[in-house]
């Protein structure tokens, strides 16, 4: 009997130990089961930029190919979370030009980011932004769940590589926890303490719609700040970055306000047809059309500005060209211009933007193109030639829209017959257009926005006094004197005083000679008038002989030769004696050149020599005086004459 118990308590223990060791190795086996899958590294490409990925904390494999300058990055070290991930990475010396793997991570915004050129890439400035991020080696850190699908902004963000997806991103479960999504909060890197003293939406789990947006500020410029009026605007939250509107917080991006496009800088004055005929339904179309119109121009402070003048039976200003400096504000703007009503009278409104709308105090920069873009519903009821010609005088390029044009029985009642071309300085169909219905009107956009920007072609804004490249040989010889000199520099000074000095508009340039010849500046030297009369003073006498002839070929060489193709060419020559060499040679050639000379004898010059000199007819172009000081009497003369010969040209 005992031998029994015994053998029954051996079977026991026998199967407890073989419970025991199963059960060890299925725990081995569970635990086996439960290891976490291997981490797969997300693929982004060049352009995805850091503000476009929700997650706080990633590792993401770059391609080859992102030190390309059309990546753009701002800031160094840290940079803004505008910036293209993979190319801050490369700027950061994380990465080569090769692509590889990085770990990235949010952090707050800053205020000044600091632009720098490292390992190829060109970082921008940035005087602020809401978000940030840093770029570092792409090693895993223990006990950190990295996203395998990163979560973006928006679905139709670039997620980079097929099999990413756009679900919200969730935190890495911790034993005895929920998971929870990443709020807003996190996002911004607002601590809870912070967001005590912030107004916020509450939080959700998966982002919201992406808004689209304008392009970041070009180096140097500036995004706009809010001012202390500003802080009781209501809908306005204050983050560490700033102020941000509050609609704009369910947003992942928010982008910088454009400063326009710069290779289009021309002031814009868009006139409207508001008069009763023109009917409800045809005057939103004709807005819908300046808003199309605005949004292909991309307005900004550093691009083109654009205002808009009402017209009926009289005139209004509906905004300047400083009201709006943003396409979309100016797109709101516009929908709340109500229709005046009357008459048609284009030629009363196009006098009133000449005498009113063009100047400073309503934003216009000077060395901007000046456009009148006039839109007519038929026909006007008032005549326009004379009107646009003093327009065109006043340095405004005038280009008409006319549509749904008079038919064949309505042209009776056409007050002033081909308005359009009468209108334009020229017949060439480049600032005319005519639209047959106003449901076609959209179809102009481009053509319209092409032309306007095209301001090598805009040569109805040139006048006598913006269109010129103007070169001065002063005689600076022995005869003259320490004390003439400085009254021939008077009257060379108030000369230029009488033109609209800029890189766009007349440039100035002076050569000073003796025997020899010397520059004493070019005409890209300066671009503003006061620097221009600065220079003049400080140009020095030097004395000696007088070669005009040689001194006409230096000029051609090193004034004239590097004058801007669409500018008029004008040589001033003054001198107080014979020339010691022959000028009929160097003279021709400056004819032939077409360069219009301006001959100016004092004293001993010699009559017939300032004639050969002068372009023809010599009667318009020759000038003396006895005494230097009788110099000031001709400046009036002289840009009477530029003047002239200048409008008497054919402009069609």
């Amino acid at each position: 009997m005992g031998i029994v118990v015994l053998t029954m308590k051996a079977s026991v223990i026998e199967m407890f130990l073989v419970l025991l060791v199963t059960g060890i190795h299925s725990n081995k086996e569970m635990t086996k089961k439960t290891k976490r899958p291997k981490f797969t590294v997300p693929q982004i490409n060049c352009d995805v930029k850091a503000g476009k990925i929700i997650n706080p904390e990633f590792v993401v494999k770059c391609p080859a190919g992102c030190q390309d300058p059309r990546y753009h990055v701002y800031g160094t070290d840290v940079y803004a979370s505008y910036s293209s991930v993979c190319a801050a990475a490369v700027h950061s010396g994380v990465l080569d030009n090769s692509g590889g793997r990085i770990l990235v991570q949010k952090v707050a915004g800053q205020s000044g980011y600091k632009g720098s050129h490292s390992n190829g890439v060109q970082s921008l400035p940035l005087s602020r932004w809401r978000e940030s991020f840093i770029v570092s080696e792409g090693k895993l850190q223990k006990g950190v769940t990295y996203p395998s699908a990163l979560t973006y902004s928006s679905a139709k963000s670039p997620a980079a590589k097929a099999g990413e997806t756009t679900k919200a991103y969730q935190k890495p479960s911790v034993p005895g926890t929920t998971a929870q999504p990443v709020t807003l909060l996190q996002v911004l890197g607002i601590t809870p303490a912070e967001a005590t003293h912030t107004t916020l939406p509450k939080p959700s789990p998966s982002a919201g719609p992406t808004t689209s947006s304008p392009r970041p500020q070009p180096v140097g410029q500036r995004s706009r700040e809010l001012g202390e009026a500003d802080l009781w605007k209501p809908g306005l939250v204050l983050l560490d970055a700033g102020f941000v509107p509050k609609e704009e917080l369910s947003t992942q991006s928010l982008d910088l306000i454009s400063q326009g496009d710069p290779n289009c800088k021309v002031d814009l004055s868009f006139l409207i047809d508001g008069s009763t005929s023109i009917g409800k339904r045809r005057f939103r179309i004709q807005k819908q059309f300046l808003a199309d119109i605005a949004q292909a121009l991309d307005i900004g402070p550093a691009g083109p500005l654009m205002g808009v003048v009402q017209y009926g039976d009289n005139p209004a200003t509906q905004f300047n060209l400083k009201t709006h400096m943003n396409s979309q504000d100016l797109k709101t703007a516009l929908e709340k211009i109500t229709q005046r009503g009357g008459l048609s009278n284009v030629g009363r409104a196009i006098s009133f933007v000449t005498k009113n709308f063009f100047s400073k105090a309503n934003g216009n920069r000077g060395g901007a193109p000046n456009v009148a873009v006039v839109i007519v519903d038929g026909w006007p009821t008032d005549k326009v030639e004379e009107a646009s010609r003093l327009a065109r005088e006043s340095g405004i390029n005038i280009f008409f829209i006319t549509v749904e044009g008079a038919i064949e029985n309505e042209k009776q009642y056409v007050m002033e017959p081909n308005f359009a071309n009468k209108a334009v300085c020229r017949t060439n169909s480049f600032y005319s257009l005519s639209v047959q219905s106003w449901f076609s009107l959209r179809k102009s956009v481009q053509p319209l926005v092409k032309r306007v920007c095209d301001t090598d072609r805009l040569a109805c804004s040139k006048t006598c006094f913006n269109s010129a490249d103007v070169g001065f040989v002063i005689d600076g010889s022995s005869s003259v004197g320490t004390g003439n000199f400085r009254t021939v520099l008077q009257f060379v000074a108030n000369i230029s005083k009488e033109f609209e000095i800029s890189d766009t508009d007349t440039r100035i340039g002076a050569v000073q000679y003796t025997y020899e010849q010397r520059l004493e500046f070019g005409f890209e030297a300066y671009s503003t008038k006061s620097d221009i009369l600065n220079a003049i003073k400080r140009v020095g006498y030097w004395s000696g002989g007088t070669s005009t002839g040689a001194a006409i070929n230096y000029a051609l060489e090193q004034l004239f030769k590097k004058s801007k193709p669409n500018k008029r060419k004008l040589m001033i020559l003054i001198t107080d004696g014979r020339s010691y060499d022959d000028i009929h040679i160097p003279a021709m050639a400056a004819h032939h050149k077409g360069v219009i000379t301006y001959a100016i004898g004092v004293a001993w010059a010699a009559q017939d020599e300032l004639e050969v000199i002068a372009t023809h007819p010599a009667k318009d172009h020759a000038f003396f005086v006895d005494e230097f000081d009788n110099l000031y009497k001709l400046v009036p003369k002289v840009i009477e004459n530029i003047c002239t010969e200048f409008n008497s040209r054919p402009r069609n």
